[in-house]
């Protein structure tokens, strides 16, 4: 299994959208909610994603696609 490192920022349309939830529904992706700030008219989630690269890099995709702003974190989000 692959790990993957992302962050994720949603415009005002999509705060409200369970994507992350549809996101390891429609693919075999673990997701993992390391920090967030969601507010009314913004928010942004950083993630750890785990499953095969293939399904990881669909995933993501699919979440771009959508108008979510995508990308790449390295190192460890919580212990800095």
């Amino acid at each position: 299994m692959d790990k993957q490192r992302v962050k994720f920022t949603f415009p005002t349309a999509l705060v409200t959208q369970p994507i992350i939830y549809n996101l390891g529904k429609k693919y075999d992706v673990v997701t993992n909610i390391r920090r967030a700030d969601v507010r009314d008219e913004m928010g942004w989630v950083i993630l750890e994603l785990e499953g095969s690269l293939d399904e990881i890099n669909r995933g993501v995709a699919w979440v771009s696609s959508l108008g979510v702003r995508v990308d790449p974190i390295a190192g460890d989000v919580v212990e800095g």
